[in-house]
């Protein structure tokens, strides 16, 4: 069980990262933020969109959060979440994550699948 903030920064972004190979883009890779996007002209609700944010990982003072934008731009992905996880959802896209086992971090692994899959079907990735 990890509760180094530092440890479950890295661990989650090392499980971003290889997303940056199917079509995302990181704008901030810093040492306490990771995010990346994907750069397409969408529609999203009547607006034209350059890019699409699809998650991120950023140490905050009494958590660790993971954005999962998938999970905003389409509510229903909340049914896929173990419970494990979807306790940690405060607000609309974000994780709040003070303890990271393997466990979590597996159903942080199926739930960026799932997301990156969405984004496939809708021309986002």
């Amino acid at each position: 069980m990890k509760t180094d903030f530092i440890e479950i920064f890295q661990t989650i972004r090392a499980v971003l990262q290889p997303y940056a190979a199917l079509g995302f883009y990181s704008k901030i890779n810093s040492e306490t933020s990771y995010d990346l996007w994907s750069e397409r002209d969408v529609e999203i609700e009547g607006r034209l969109n350059k890019e699409v944010h699809f998650a991120a990982v950023m140490i905050h003072k009494g958590h660790v959060g993971f954005y999962f934008m998938p999970v905003y731009a389409e509510p229903v992905m909340k049914e896929i979440f173990d419970p494990a996880l979807l306790k940690l959802l405060k607000g609309k896209s974000c994780f709040h994550i003070k303890e990271l086992d393997d466990v979590l971090l597996s159903h942080i692994e199926t739930a960026l699948a799932e997301g990156y899959r969405l984004y496939k079907e809708k021309g986002w990735a």
